[in-house]
């Protein structure tokens, strides 16, 4: 049963307040990931950890926000979006206060959970206040534009960020979002509009037995490989943790065909271009965030550079999308998504091969660098063309849920190639990592899938419907209008094709 605001949405009494708010937890969502990049090194040798166990700093909150992200619309239609979005910055500002003062390596992994499914609630559903709160026309275009463009320099960001507070302590880079989300709680409290009343609800409770099974079983893949370096490819916990993964899944398939209100429709998941999308995207980004981490490690560790010229030297890989950020659209328009997401994916298989290729040991300037501004360019040219292939040909009424199930696989693909990939690194101290190591090998050997997926599968551009404003959902770079409200759960439920980058 679709859901529905009483009357139309309705101009917020100081709406440019609002977008300061929505837009700046926008970016601290956004910076989370890259700023434990940088951070995760310094976290490892102070608690003794192996890359195995540092990955989790990573994928504990990928995991929580795969884990909710489908969940989040149920819950706002249940609860309403303001309490959801406002408990959600308070459980964030919390987190990291527990973060930042914990010396328990498990505790640690527990909050970047909790952050990750804060995170799954605030990014999509900023965006849905948004469109209820700025008219139609100019405002909201503006709006959404600001919006996702924090989104996008978020990691570039982070990279600063972290690198300046992990010089003087890493739990500095832990702690500084609590006061910011704290003081965007306290504004929210009083800008946020509230819910309007609603005609009807759909029936049913949120599916939260559907998000636990799916939770479980990504955890439980992670935890299989973080399990490699200590027992190897058949160890009895990571054989047991693989078996969780297998009834976990079979349990979820099981729930979804009965579930009153799916965390998705079946039918939704058998359109071609949705699947083919999800699964280079998650390559692109899996290859990208697992490729950072082992460099991050190894420059850290073994060859003793800092962590703000480390995050310097990774900026060739994250700052493209920035600057690029509010031009994706007109890209995608002029070029179609096809040609784009083969030549992107063409670019950063270059960069991963070269890195494959070159290793880590060698000069910045004719090894790391020239394979950062490869796949650089290629998430600039690819990841916008994703958004908009993912939900082409997909009914409007079922849009909503094609983008959150899309970005749940985005951010699958990051949790398991950076547990894979650190589970290939070594751990012995002034260790080198030259080319063709295991762990970089994995990375190319994952973005050579996206690229096969991507040269191979990806439909053809069917007129302009899959790339026209107004149409078809936007990427999140797109700065044109906000699609539509969707016939779906919520509101917020339409806004998770907006968000191109996620924990990226």
């Amino acid at each position: 049963m679709t859901t529905s605001a009483a009357p139309g949405p309705a101009a917020a009494p100081r709406p440019w307040a609002l977008l300061a708010v929505l837009a700046g937890n926008m970016l601290i969502d956004a910076l989370e990931v890259s700023a434990l990049l940088i951070a995760a090194p310094a976290i490892g040798a102070e608690s003794h950890l192996a890359p195995a166990g540092v990955q989790w700093m990573l994928s504990g909150f990928a995991l929580g926000f795969a884990g909710l992200l489908l969940l989040g619309p149920q819950l706002a239609d249940r609860f309403g979006r303001r309490p959801v979005y406002l408990a959600a910055l308070a459980v964030f500002a919390a987190a990291s206060l527990a973060a930042a003062a914990t010396s328990d390596p498990a505790l640690l992994v527990a909050t970047r959970f909790v952050k990750g499914c804060c995170a799954a609630l605030t990014a999509p559903m900023g965006l849905a206040i948004i469109t209820s709160s700025f008219r139609d026309g100019a405002p909201r275009r503006r709006a959404v534009s600001v919006y996702v463009l924090f989104g996008a320099v978020g990691f570039t960001t982070g990279l600063l960020l972290s690198g300046l507070l992990t010089e003087a302590h890493w739990r500095l880079t832990l702690a500084f979002p609590a006061p910011v989300v704290a003081a965007l709680f306290a504004a929210g409290t009083r800008l946020i509009p509230r819910d309007g009343p609603r005609r009807h609800r759909a029936p049913g409770r949120p599916d939260i037995p559907g998000a636990l099974l799916l939770t479980a079983a990504i955890a439980a893949l992670i935890g299989a490989l973080s399990h490699v370096p200590a027992e190897g490819w058949a160890g009895r916990r990571g054989t047991a943790l693989l078996l969780l993964c297998a009834v976990s899944s079979g349990l979820l398939v099981l729930r979804e065909r009965t579930a009153a209100r799916p965390l998705w429709p079946a039918h939704v998941l058998r359109s071609p271009g949705l699947v083919r999308a999800a699964l280079v995207a998650a390559a692109l980004n899996g290859a990208h965030l697992g490729a950072l981490l082992t460099a991050s490690l190894h420059l850290q560790t073994q060859r003793d550079l800092g962590p703000l010229p480390t995050a310097l030297a990774f900026l060739p890989a994250a700052a493209p999308l920035a600057l690029c950020a509010l031009h994706s659209g007109r890209m995608v328009e002029r070029f179609g998504p096809r040609r784009l997401i083969a030549c992107g994916l063409t670019s950063a298989l270059a960069g991963f091969a070269l890195l494959w290729q070159q290793g880590l040991d060698g000069p910045y300037a004719t090894g790391l660098l020239p394979a950062l501004l490869a796949v650089g360019a290629g998430f600039v040219l690819a990841f916008a063309a994703l958004n908009t292939q993912a939900t082409a040909g997909i009914p409007d009424r079922d849009k909503g849920r094609a983008g959150a199930a899309y970005q749940t696989a985005v951010q699958i693909g990051a949790a398991l190639t950076v547990a894979g990939t650190a589970a290939l690194l070594p751990t012995a101290p002034a260790h080198p990592l030259p080319g063709r190591a295991p762990a970089l090998t994995a990375v190319l050997a994952v973005a050579a899938l996206g690229w096969l997926a991507a040269v191979a599968g990806t439909p053809r551009r069917r007129g302009a419907t899959a790339s026209r404003p107004g149409r078809t959902a936007q990427p999140a770079a797109v700065p044109g209008p906000p699609q539509p409200l969707l016939a779906g759960e919520d509101d917020s439920e339409a806004a998770e094709s907006h968000i191109v980058r996620g924990i990226n």
